[in-house]
């Protein structure tokens, strides 16, 4: 089953009579086409991306025996070195090792199936010129960490090995023993029960959906420790009868998973407003919304997340630095919205 060129494409292998014995990654790597590397059928495995018997199987190691099948997902060739596009930016610092920008809502960070070009990276190359080419990687230069397409703020990119190494310190350490700060905006549904507190749950891969994270048991496999903290900034009550809507969160990370903070605040039962995806099951509560605040939530169309802050120690000169950047007029829009019920 194959679908458009940039698509993934599920292909099923069945072990021959010759190759039983061997290890499930070295057999799998003489299979795959030429642009599959042996070290990506290994991240395929660890990623349960091959299945066996319609679960995943994660052991490299493995021992395959002769008539077993198993199905994987081959990925499409590597994209082409991204290129530079005259985009415009929201600079809010940049020397000769960094530069920080207000990323807007929209912009992919990199470039991507289905995201080829029109990326925070295309516009950095442009503005920054061939010193940044291959600065952290030829995909992806220059880009210390990421945001999703649709949240919007504060991001930092190295435009020299000796930044790239420094800031890529910080962020592994997540601010627990150094200077990194970040610190987001959150629209959720209903209003937590304490103003402040911690989440910490492990998040992996969706079972049903790889694109999706949710909780997991910490000793599954891909498991990755994740820590939330947030504070109750503003309550949002319907004035007709009392009844709690919504709350403005501030989330400080702990460490730095995809959709930590989107997951995290579903699985305390209070999503973010507009999530299309972990928080679908919360659209009703737009539509219960009387006029013209139904309108501005349903039309809002994306997370309501915004990276509002971010410190870090100037890799170079030590110096520390903060930033920060206001909402964007859909996320205050919204906010006003709520604000009328």
């Amino acid at each position: 089953m194959s679908g458009s060129a940039d698509d993934p494409e599920i292909k099923a292998f069945t072990v021959e009579e010759s190759e039983a014995g061997g290890r499930l990654d070295a057999w799998l790597a003489g299979r795959m086409p030429p642009h599959v590397s042996r070290n990506r059928v290994a991240a395929l495995i660890r990623d349960g991306m091959v299945m066996f018997r319609e679960r995943p199987s994660t052991a490299g190691k493995k021992k395959v025996a002769a008539g077993e099948t198993y199905a994987v997902l081959v990925p499409p060739p590597e994209p082409a070195a991204p290129r530079p596009q005259k985009i415009t930016l929201d600079i809010l610092h940049e020397d000769d090792h960094l530069i920080v920008v207000n990323k807007p809502v929209g912009m992919v960070v990199h470039p991507g199936i289905g995201n080829p070009d029109g990326t925070l990276v295309n516009a950095l190359l442009h503005h920054c010129g061939s010193s940044l080419a291959g600065i952290g990687g030829v995909k992806r230069p220059g880009i210390v960490h990421r945001l999703d397409k649709d949240t919007s703020g504060v991001m930092v990119a190295a435009k020299t090995e000796e930044a790239m190494a420094g800031l890529a310190a910080q962020f592994a350490d997540h601010g627990r023993s150094g200077p990194l700060e970040r610190a987001y905006l959150a629209l959720v549904w209903d209003i937590p029960a304490s103003n402040a507190g911690t989440v910490d749950a492990p998040l992996g891969r969706a079972p049903n959906n790889r694109t999706k994270r949710a909780i997991v048991e910490a000793a599954t496999p891909g498991a990755r420790h994740a820590v939330t903290h947030y504070k109750v900034l503003e309550t949002f009550i319907r004035k007709a009868d009392d009844r709690p809507l919504a709350a403005l969160l501030e989330c400080r990370l702990e460490t730095g998973r995809t959709h930590q903070i989107r997951v995290h605040m579903a699985h305390l039962g209070h999503p973010l407003v507009g999530d299309p995806v972990y928080g679908k099951h919360f659209a009703t509560k737009a539509d219960a919304l009387p006029e013209p605040a139904k309108t501005v939530v349903k039309a809002f169309g994306r997370q309501a997340l915004h990276a509002a802050v971010l410190g870090f120690e100037h890799p170079a000169t030590g110096k520390h630095l903060r930033f920060e950047a206001p909402a964007p007029d859909d996320f205050r829009s919204l906010k006003n919205a709520l604000k009328t019920i």
